[in-house]
């Protein structure tokens, strides 16, 4: 699978996702800022959220103000449409994004939520792939409309059951798309350790060998994301800020530049470190195994004439001479000449 020109496939260095969502907080400038720190951090990508306050939640949720009302800062000065519509990004502004990003050299995308949102991303801003939130998991018919565009699709797996997942798979295939990238994901900010589930990398990657998967990491620090890279997650979504205490939804859960870091060049190492199944010596195993196998030496002085047994033998480096493998096929033999204790036997010894 492709996503503009990154190749993605299982057991792969990872694509790193830059999840700035809305820790812009409204702030065109602070989004800009985020761009440059991700890209110095090593992401391959940036993801915001296209979303207005019409678009992401009912009136009904607005007048219960319960999101807010739950959420970990209990903020009490704005209400929660307040806030959506404070957080959202313009159109305008997410061409001003896309735009900043194309200079600084990393990929933009967003998250849409409704077909309107599809559209702009696909057709004028031109992304190179659509990222479903878990949210959206099972809402079928705007998979299907995100599917058509025939634009690579990132799918989060949070809140969703297997047969959900699969529905969603589906749903997209039957569009006519199949390229099309998983991830498991887990929708807690912050998941406890015990609930992230990392095996749920392999599950999916056995149900759906044709198609890579990834992580969306929602928890704290950069233990667990490395993790889901050494289970062979070919994508690492992870929430990113400038300061974990800033104001805003996601900064607590989020990666500062330092952490992102950290995920990027480590994931690397780990992806280099996996290596491969099949079993192979490298040019320094090959190079110093004369020097740290063992051979067959005489333990003892030997003369010439005698039976040479089992006492008469210890194994030492170096590796130059018989293996020991080869012991007992020297045992019984006769010594030719004068043997020296702790000699590497060879040959002409009998």
């Amino acid at each position: 699978m492709k996503i503009g020109q990154f190749e993605v496939e299982n057991f792969t260095k990872p694509y790193v996702i830059a999840e700035i969502g809305a820790n812009h907080n409204g702030d065109i400038e602070l989004a800009k800022k985020l761009i440059d720190e991700a890209k110095e951090a090593g992401a391959d990508a940036v993801k915001f959220q296209s979303w207005t306050k019409d678009t992401i939640f009912s009136k009904q949720v607005y007048e219960e103000n319960y999101f807010l009302a739950d959420d970990y800062r209990d903020r009490n000065d704005y209400t929660l449409e307040e806030i959506v519509e404070k957080f959202s990004v313009s159109e305008q502004e997410l061409i001003q994004l896309s735009d900043y990003c194309k200079e600084v050299g990393v990929v933009f995308s967003s998250t849409p939520f409704s077909e309107r949102e599809v559209d702009f991303l696909a057709d004028t801003v031109k992304v190179d792939f659509l990222k479903v939130a878990s949210m959206d998991c099972n809402n079928y018919p705007l998979l299907e409309y995100m599917a058509k565009k025939n634009l690579p699709i990132i799918l989060s797996t949070g809140l969703s059951t297997l047969d959900q997942i699969d529905k969603a798979v589906r749903t997209i295939e039957n569009a006519g798309n199949k390229n099309i990238m998983i991830l498991h994901c887990v929708a807690n900010y912050p998941p406890e350790d015990k609930n992230v589930n990392l095996r749920n990398i392999d599950m999916l990657r056995d149900n759906y060998p044709e198609y890579p998967v990834g992580f969306s990491d929602h928890s704290i620090g950069t233990s667990i994301p490395l993790a889901a890279v050494a289970r062979g997650a070919c994508i690492i979504e992870k929430h990113f800020t400038l300061d974990k205490d800033m104001f805003g939804w996601d900064h607590k859960v989020s990666a500062t530049k330092e952490e992102l870091t950290e995920i990027v060049t480590e994931g690397r190492r780990i992806i280099e470190a996996l290596g491969g199944y099949r079993r192979k010596l490298t040019s320094f195993d090959h190079e110093k195994i004369p020097s740290f196998r063992r051979s067959v030496v005489a333990s003892v002085n030997i003369k010439a004439g005698t039976t040479i047994t089992r006492e008469n033998l210890d194994l030492k480096r170096p590796g130059t001479g018989f293996s020991p493998e080869t012991l007992e096929l020297i045992v019984g033999r006769v010594a030719k000449k004068d043997i020296p204790s702790d000699k590497v036997l060879d040959s002409q010894d009998f």
